[in-house]
């Protein structure tokens, strides 16, 4: 085996039941800021990384596919909304980025779509900044919240316990 190809990344959706594996180098990350992809993510843009199709497996589980355009297929979790590919002709697959169990291992290079930009992004670095546990003033919740996301890293089974009533 190659050194490229005993590069092993993993990720998956918020809980679990969804989960890959990718084997190679990563190509290009991206963020797209195209309405399209501000709407597939309910967000201000996406979070891509192109991966070899040839090293990409899904090892549970199956995203559900949205033809969002006549060439583009969106995959992502049909239990918990996680956004986890972006499918067009090719050779290879985009990821979200924030699907990968180590996500700040993959740092953007390029942004597209800047068309869609909104106006307000560029400025995001300079708001205030607070912590989660911060906010327990105005959000009390928070001192006793429990996460059932899927840990990030690789399961036997999942969940663990069945945590939904």
């Amino acid at each position: 085996m190659t050194e490229e190809l005993s590069i092993v990344h993993t990720g998956g959706c918020q809980c679990g039941a969804v989960r890959f594996r990718v084997e190679g180098k990563l190509g290009t990350a991206s963020i797209c800021h195209c309405r399209m992809c501000q709407k597939a993510y309910g967000s201000f843009f996406a979070p891509l990384v192109d991966v070899p199709a040839k090293g990409f497996t899904w090892t549970r589980g199956l995203p559900r596919m949205f033809q969002s355009s006549n060439h583009v297929a969106r995959g992502f979790c049909a239990d918990c909304g996680t956004q986890l590919t972006y499918e067009a002709p090719g050779d290879s697959i985009a990821v979200s980025i924030g699907a990968f169990d180590n996500p700040d291992e993959i740092e953007p290079t390029i942004e597209y779509g800047t068309e869609g930009k909104l106006h307000y992004v560029d400025d995001l670095a300079s708001l205030p900044k607070r912590e989660t546990l911060d906010d327990t003033e105005g959000a009390p919740f928070l001192k006793s919240i429990e996460s059932y996301q899927h840990p990030d890293h690789e399961t036997p089974e999942w969940p663990v316990k069945e945590r939904r009533k």
